[in-house]
């Protein structure tokens, strides 16, 4: 039952940090000056060293893939934390729910934003 536990943590933080990479790093798609990512676009100038970025949310599909990307973090940190204050308070044999239940939204988030890419 040790490992099972031990098991789910080590699921949790890593689809954390999987949300926290994928919605922090930049330069998504990189080719001839350019890079893009979900927060801004940048150029360089022909020379190399003049370097112009732009808020990238001007369109509506992207401005919802940048939500959901918050949302699924937000509750994937509520989920983690509810696991904690359950795993000590429920009784033995207890179920999970509400955790499950916060995990379920931020996976039903992020296939979201896997459709909203996609387009």
């Amino acid at each position: 039952m040790l490992l099972l536990l031990l098991g789910i943590i080590v699921l949790h933080v890593a689809v954390l940090v999987l949300l926290f990479v994928s919605t922090i790093v930049s330069q998504w798609m990189v080719g001839n000056g350019h890079a893009t990512d979900l927060w801004q676009n940048c150029s360089t100038s022909s020379s190399g060293s003049i370097r112009h970025c732009f808020s990238s949310s001007t369109n509506e599909w992207l401005q919802s893939v940048q939500a959901t990307m918050i949302l699924s973090i937000i509750f994937s940190v509520m989920s983690l934390f509810l696991f904690f204050c359950q795993l000590f308070t429920l009784t033995k044999g207890g179920r999970f729910y509400i955790t499950g239940f916060f995990q379920i939204l931020a996976e039903s988030n992020s296939g979201h934003m896997c459709s909203y890419s996609l387009l």
